[in-house]
């Protein structure tokens, strides 16, 4: 914990920049009908009867870093780039899947394959019809990228056009979480020409099936997209199946809170995400906006420890740092409870969440310093310590700025670690690349969107490091750990995969291998004309049965 006196100064400022950012920005608001906890209820929705027509503009809080669905490991390129691309399958708030793309399919015996029957009458925004090789050439470009959708396809061996209509996608081994991935968008289906003809540069000429067109991306200002006329194979979740009753789609790049809300209650823009904490209570008052709400799936915002860089490898050190680190003084001062703290690296709403975790860690400072003392770090004249003639510093990354107040995060836990002899240096930047790829790092943060538990196969099993389709932060090789990772994704039985699952959140926890902070809830301010705004079981936002009443 906080020396008592700094603690309450620390509060006092952090609630008095709230409130100040409150005075800034706030203008009333009110709780819109769609106001939700889960994405299941807010896939309900908001009733839908204005008429067709007009453009959605839409703030973003960060600017993707790429359209091409296979490169992206973004969730903010996701939100986007659903509206370009349509998946084979859809994934339903119940986990239940239905037909999209693909009108039907089969698992084999061995579960090493899957044949899938196409929709006809289909067509890319480019013309190029939709068939069993378009399927193929979109799948094979994945194997040539790292990003989320490598992962997401899990043990991919190949992919088997049988027929115009027909594909077979073949894997090395078992994998249950397949058609959970063939639901994400970040496995949407590109068009085969427009891969070709735009090679790297893919990410900025998207072409997909889905209810939108891309028309233009100004970088840090704008990406506009356009109605498909001929769109009319919505997805179940959907209501509406013809074209979009939108006529544009324009996302906003607004990385600053104060103007991205502001924005919406000037009415520049119709809609803005991630509203920040302090500004929901007042929004609620405004009868001429609404929030809708959605908690995301995967992984909860967490710090990751790099278990490879001494002396960081240390159990106890690890531990330490931990009890250091107040989690509970962190959320309720910067989200005001509007954000769940975290305990586990699975979020709540996910097949196998290990709820026994929950109050199982602790912040206590005189843990902190009693475990320090055991491993003969001593403070020093300025209160850092040391051992051996080297301070005890740890390297925090972080690699989203201006998101969800994580730099806020960054600094409390500076402050929190000073307060026991941890000197915290901070590096906060969205070039990561080479401290994660060479291990230049001791902490990072880090959240992830997923709609199953494999998710953890790409943090911790031993082959998944950063640069090669994985996010093993922790630098984690244990053979046990990658045992049970891949009876999680091999097991079709829901209650082992479950307690698959359990054993590797235990494990993370019991050896300190991160911190789970929040749960992140996915909220949106819009103009009360705006309605039919629904969320999937991930938490991203749908705008295909979106009206504008006038």
């Amino acid at each position: 914990m906080l020396n008592k006196r700094r603690a309450s100064n620390w509060m006092k400022f952090v609630l008095v920049s709230a409130a100040f950012v409150l005075v800034l920005t706030g203008c009333a608001s009110s709780k819109g009908a769609g106001d939700t906890g889960t994405p299941k209820a807010a896939a309900e929705g908001s009733g839908s009867s204005s008429s067709s027509g007009g453009e959605l503009s839409y703030a973003l809080a960060t600017s993707p870093d790429s359209l091409d669905p296979g490169k992206s490991g973004y969730a903010v390129s996701h939100r986007v780039f659903r509206n370009i691309y349509d998946s084979l399958v859809s994934e339903l708030p119940d986990g239940t899947f239905k037909p999209w793309l693909a009108e039907s399919w089969t698992k084999s015996a061995d579960g090493k394959s899957y044949t899938f029957k196409l929709r006809h009458n289909v067509k890319f925004h480019d013309g190029t019809p939709f068939n069993a090789a378009a399927v193929k050439a979109t799948l094979d470009h994945t194997q040539t990228l790292t990003g989320q959708a490598r992962t997401l396809i899990g043990p991919f061996k190949s992919a088997e056009v049988i027929s115009e209509d027909t594909i077979k996608v073949n894997l090395t081994e078992p994998f249950e979480p397949l058609l959970s991935g063939l639901s994400s968008a970040f496995l949407g289906i590109s068009s085969p020409k427009a891969l070709q003809q735009y090679g790297e540069q893919y990410g900025k000429h998207p072409v997909g099936t889905g209810p939108f067109k891309f028309v233009s991306w100004s970088e840090n200002d704008q990406i506009v997209l356009e109605k498909n006329a001929e769109y009319n194979w919505g997805p179940p979740i959907a209501d509406n199946k013809g074209a979009s009753h939108l006529d544009k789609l324009t996302f906003k790049i607004v990385p600053e809170e104060a103007t991205r809300i502001g924005s919406v209650q000037s009415g520049q823009v119709l809609a803005a995400e991630t509203v920040p904490p302090q500004n929901i209570l007042t929004l609620k008052n405004d009868p001429n906006i609404k929030l809708d709400t959605a908690i995301t799936n995967g992984t909860p915002y967490t710090l990751y420890f790099n278990t490879s860089n001494a002396p960081w490898s240390d159990l106890k050190l690890r531990d330490a740092v931990r009890s250091a680190v107040d989690v509970d003084t962190i959320v309720k001062t910067l989200y005001l409870g509007t954000y769940q703290r975290a305990w586990s690296v699975l979020t709540p709403g996910i097949l196998g969440y290990d709820a026994s975790l929950e109050n199982s860690v602790k912040a206590d400072a005189a843990k902190a310093n009693q475990l320090l003392d055991e491993l003969g770090w001593t403070k020093g004249a300025d209160g850092i310590r040391e051992k051996d003639g080297k301070k005890l510093t740890l390297r925090y990354l972080e690699s989203s700025p201006n998101r969800e107040k994580r730099n806020d995060i960054a600094a409390i836990v500076q402050q929190q670690l000073k307060q026991v002899g941890v000197d915290v240096k901070l590096t906060i930047t969205k070039d990561t690349v080479t401290p994660l790829t060479q291990g230049e790092y001791d902490l990072v943060g880090n959240s992830q969107v997923k709609a199953d538990p494999d998710i953890l196969r790409n943090l911790f099993r031993s082959d998944r490091v950063y640069g090669k389709g994985g996010y093993n932060y922790v630098k984690l090789n244990d053979p046990g750990i990658d045992k049970l990772l891949n009876q999680g994704y091999q097991e079709t039985d829901p209650e082992k995969r479950k307690a698959a699952y359990a054993q590797i959140q235990q494990y993370v926890i019991k050896n300190a291998l991160a911190l789970p902070i929040y749960v992140f809830p996915y909220t949106v301010a819009h103009s009360s004309s705006v309605e039919g705004l629904k969320f999937d079981l991930l938490g991203y936002p749908q705008f295909y049965d979106v009206t504008i009443r006038k």
